[in-house]
């Protein structure tokens, strides 16, 4: 009797693995598809410019909040040899509800006229009023490559949750968007809701409309759905359980 015990709990140990694993496979599907760049500014502080920062806003297209403790912003520029970690890294707190814009208020240049509104986080990158890179990434760890000159490798890819690529830039989704001017910024279609993952569709170059977290929501009437437990992980479920339960009945006979 005593070697039987042992014998199903060793089986029970080794089945439970294999459940923990089918989990942490799973996990790899955690990340937000819902949080997005939705507007970039370059221009502020620079001749001709209304504002007087530059400026990155967030969106929420989804229909879950989405916390951001332990994400950030980072820039490098178009085609330059800079890593995303060779300039600040602008860090993020807070939860962003579904439809509701965050406000990044970035470096302040000489000129301009007018305050953003109230920013929910600040950093100090000195953006280009033409063009450049943003990511949106799931650490607060400086990237250090460029997608360029300095590719990134798959692991630095998975931690990049969103990115923007404009005016010839060598790195972004698809193809590039639009150049950009001292007096416009790269705007995400539809308020922030359109999503194709080609830069040069998803963005236009328009006025700067800095919207913060007390701007008016944007909800998403077709919600990205929400990620879910990979179908092997289900499988790796079920077929463990079922193990379980045969084990606890044949060693009971």
């Amino acid at each position: 009797m005593e070697t039987r015990n042992v014998l199903l709990r060793g089986v029970i140990v080794l089945i439970l693995a294999g459940l923990l694993i089918g989990f942490q496979a799973g996990s790899t599907q955690a990340s937000s598809t819902s949080i997005v760049i939705s507007q970039v500014y370059g221009g502020g502080g620079n001749s001709g410019a209304v504002y007087k920062n530059d400026f990155i806003e967030l969106f929420n297209l989804g229909a879950t909040p989405v916390s951001l403790a332990g994400w950030s912003v980072q820039y490098a520029s178009a085609t330059g040899t800079g890593n995303f970690g060779s300039n600040p890294v602008t860090q993020l707190l807070g939860t962003l509800q579904p439809g509701q814009y965050l406000l990044i208020q970035e470096a302040a240049g000489a000129g301009g006229s007018v305050d953003l509104p109230t920013p929910d986080v600040t950093g100090t990158v000195n953006m280009s009023g033409t063009g450049g890179k943003v990511v949106l990434v799931n650490t607060t760890t400086g990237l250090p490559c460029n997608g360029g000159s300095a590719p990134c490798t798959p692991a630095q890819l998975v931690e990049i949750v969103d990115l923007v690529g404009w005016d010839g830039a060598n790195f972004f989704e698809t193809s590039p968007g639009p150049a950009t001017t001292n007096t416009t910024a790269l705007l995400r279609a539809t308020g922030g809701l359109q999503d194709t993952d080609i830069n040069s569709v998803d963005f236009i170059a328009g006025t700067p409309t800095p919207r913060n977290t007390t701007s008016p929501f944007n909800p998403n009437p077709n919600p990205p759905p929400t990620p879910t437990p990979e179908p092997f992980t289900m499988l790796l479920l079920g077929s463990g359980l079922f193990g379980l339960v045969g084990l606890k009945r044949h060693f009971k006979k």
